[in-house]
């Protein structure tokens, strides 16, 4: 596990996966289907728990203050601050070793309470940067 800085508030638009985790790549699909491809733009999945069930949300950063509007997406702000974080290469070979690692970070006993999982898509690599936010 490593530490790692969010320098800053992040504001991403997303669509909420219709249940976890069957719908996860179908939030996923909409929202790339929704939103213009871009180099400069960061890819998401943001999850935690609510009433025993997990939520989740594909997201994608704004490009433009208020560009999430011209989508009709509404924003989800991932907090800048510390979190610490574990890559998973390749995890379309895997998908099961993003909950593997999200399991053992969440062990970590400096956590936020109000905290989330948070993925990171690398833009033209075939990994995943799994992060949970620590206390500040």
């Amino acid at each position: 596990m490593e530490l790692t800085q969010i320098p800053q508030d992040i504001p991403a638009m997303y669509i909420e996966a219709s249940s976890f985790p069957a719908g996860v790549l179908a939030a996923h699909q909409s929202l790339h289907a929704k939103i213009p491809a871009s180099d400069d733009r960061g890819y998401y999945g943001i999850s935690w728990m609510e009433d025993g069930k997990i939520r989740y949300l594909a997201a994608a950063g704004e490009l433009s203050k208020n560009e999430s509007a011209k989508y009709g997406l509404p924003i989800f702000t991932i907090k800048k601050g510390s979190y610490i974080c574990e890559l998973v290469k390749d995890f379309m070979q895997d998908i099961p070793a993003i909950g593997r690692t999200f399991e053992q970070l969440l062990d970590d006993p400096r956590l936020d309470p109000q905290g989330y999982c948070l993925e990171i898509y690398g833009r033209e690599s075939k990994d995943v940067q799994c992060l949970v936010k620590l206390n500040d």
